[in-house]
């Protein structure tokens, strides 16, 4: 009889590739679904191209607050690039088989996407606290200059750390399976398919989570109570009504984004079932981008004007 550890020795081969299971329990939907999903591609491409032209061609919309927004919809555009047109591919041809470098290049992007994400939602609040909290000082400290530092610096801190995150995670053995019960490449599953100890691993993607996802998470909160301390102070209702205005598109795509990630994250390895964490990823790598253009837009005086400037009558 084979000792156990000797078996799983044996077991231990070179994963060449994985198998994105993704929606393969549901092989009577998959044209249905192809739809659904290109259609809500179409709509990030289009929505989020909509409000980056309009930040560009609109005068009025020259201001700190949407150069963000058009940075924003610029990264929403990317984030779900990483992921929508493979997912549409497999549904298309019914091959979900995913390369050992795809799988490894599609998370490092998504990682590093995401990780920039959050410190942009981050520069956003804190963009929308110097203009109601400090207006006397908000033309001076958010400067053109100053903007363009804090969008170069959202892109590129996580790089290093995202990258070394990554292959961490690929430098782990992988044996008995290769099947991803997921849509795309992410944390959680690729971490139930390692046969070797993961809690360094799991740890460190913790302390990440932590670092670029908590931290301005928790920056993002406290802007926003003084944000609300300050408005509440205002005397007119009008002026309130303006500041909250402002901040409500904002702060949705906020709760979104960071709601159904902070859950994913911070689940542990054995409560991560395939469809609940198939569902929360969905969220916040593709609800949130289609959402952005609607909630900035229906809810933005300023983005309504400048689109009927260039619409033709």
């Amino acid at each position: 009889m084979d000792h156990p550890r000797k078996r799983r020795e044996r077991n231990l081969t070179t994963v060449v590739e994985f198998i994105l299971l993704g929606f393969s329990n549901l092989p009577n939907f998959q044209s249905f679904l192809f739809c659904i999903f290109l259609i809500i591609y179409m709509s990030i491409l289009i929505g989020n191209g909509l409000i980056i032209l309009l930040t560009r061609v609109s005068r009025v919309l020259h201001t700190p607050m949407y150069f963000f927004l058009g940075n924003f919809s610029f990264l929403e555009i990317c984030y779900t690039s990483v992921t929508l047109p493979n997912m549409l591919t497999n549904l298309w041809t019914h091959e979900r088989n995913i390369s050992f470098l795809a799988c490894a290049i599609q998370l490092c992007f998504l990682l590093l996407l995401g990780g920039t994400e959050c410190l942009l939602l981050a520069v956003m609040a804190y963009d929308r606290y110097m203009a109601i909290c400090k207006p006397l000082y908000y033309p001076i400290i958010m400067n053109h200059k100053v903007c363009v530092q804090l969008v170069v610096g959202s892109w590129t801190t996580g790089i290093p750390v995202m990258i070394g995150q990554t292959y961490q995670i690929f430098s782990l053995p992988f044996c008995d399976s290769n099947e991803l019960n997921h849509v795309f490449c992410d944390i959680p599953p690729l971490l139930k398919l390692a046969c070797s100890d993961t809690s360094v691993v799991q740890l460190s993607v913790y302390v990440v989570a932590m670092l670029f996802g908590m931290i301005p998470f928790i920056l993002i909160i406290r802007s926003y109570v003084e944000i609300i301390i300050t408005i509440l102070k205002l005397p007119s209702n009008a002026g309130k009504q303006k500041a909250f205005s402002t901040c409500s598109s904002h702060l949705i795509v906020v709760v979104l984004f960071f709601g159904s990630a902070i859950i994913t994250y911070s689940r542990p390895k054995s409560k991560n079932s395939g469809g609940t964490g198939k569902m929360l990823s969905l969220f916040y790598t593709i609800v949130t981008p289609m959402f952005n253009p609607m909630i900035y837009s229906l809810r933005n005086k300023d983005v309504i004007d400048a689109l009927k400037k260039i619409l033709p009558k």
